[in-house]
């Protein structure tokens, strides 16, 4: 991982935004997304979580918690994507994440936590080794499927009243963000095939594909993506 010993020290002396992620994470994923829509240019910082790299003791400087995204921007530390993205979205309010409308705004916070809460936490790396532990590397696929296709049904009903173009409506915002990287890990790891059972879902999956930040994101297209 890119870090040197004084890596905290350096950090806050030099204002350009870095990002700490790894290619396969949604969670950062749903970061550069928004980092991208609002034109925003940073250094990406790999973490191989294979390896182990998030539990280095100068990347727990960062986040004690020991996983990605970390955004650094100036002397400003932040983990956890959804914290990162509210604070990108109070910062830099160009391009915003969030409708002004009020109800839309409390659609898009329930679309976000349906995927933050319900969803994706549910089947990362620390819940699939503990479920391939207990159940056997055969039972990983299954409960992963299980997760999501529970988190999908709410999704699907939730935005079936209201979605657009987009999810909430015919502009990009927060509940897109967090739907896209969740999408695709969907269809291309965990063969979820959304089109007769999600249509809103797959109908957006592919919508997202059309949206260059969406598409610059992608974990195919970071630097440390295997090749």
């Amino acid at each position: 991982m890119a870090t040197s010993q004084s890596v905290v020290g350096e950090e806050q002396q030099d204002n350009k935004l870095k990002l700490y992620s790894y290619w396969r994470s949604s969670c950062s994923f749903r970061v550069r997304i928004a980092l991208n829509l609002k034109g925003l240019k940073y250094e990406y910082k790999p973490v191989n979580l294979l390896k182990g790299e998030q539990s280095n003791p100068e990347f727990l400087k960062l986040n004690p918690v020991g996983c990605v995204p970390v955004l650094v921007d100036g002397p400003a530390v932040i983990f956890d994507s959804f914290a990162i993205i509210m604070y990108l979205e109070d910062k830099y309010p160009n391009h915003p994440l969030l409708p002004r409308d009020i109800n839309q705004r409390a659609i898009n916070f329930q679309a976000t936590s349906i995927v933050f809460s319900a969803i994706q936490p549910l089947h990362n790396l620390g819940i699939l080794n503990y479920v391939g532990e207990k159940g056997g590397p055969d039972a990983k696929i299954p409960w992963v499927q299980s997760v999501i296709r529970k988190g999908f049904t709410a999704l699907e009903k939730l935005l079936k009243e209201h979605a657009g173009r987009y999810a909430t409506g015919d502009e990009v915002f927060m509940a897109d963000i967090f739907l896209a990287p969740q999408l695709h890990a969907a269809y291309n790891r965990f063969n979820i095939q959304m089109q007769d059972e999600f249509p809103i879902l797959a109908r957006l999956h592919e919508t997202y594909y059309e949206i260059p930040a969406f598409r610059e994101a992608l974990p195919e297209n970071q630097p440390d993506a295997a090749r």
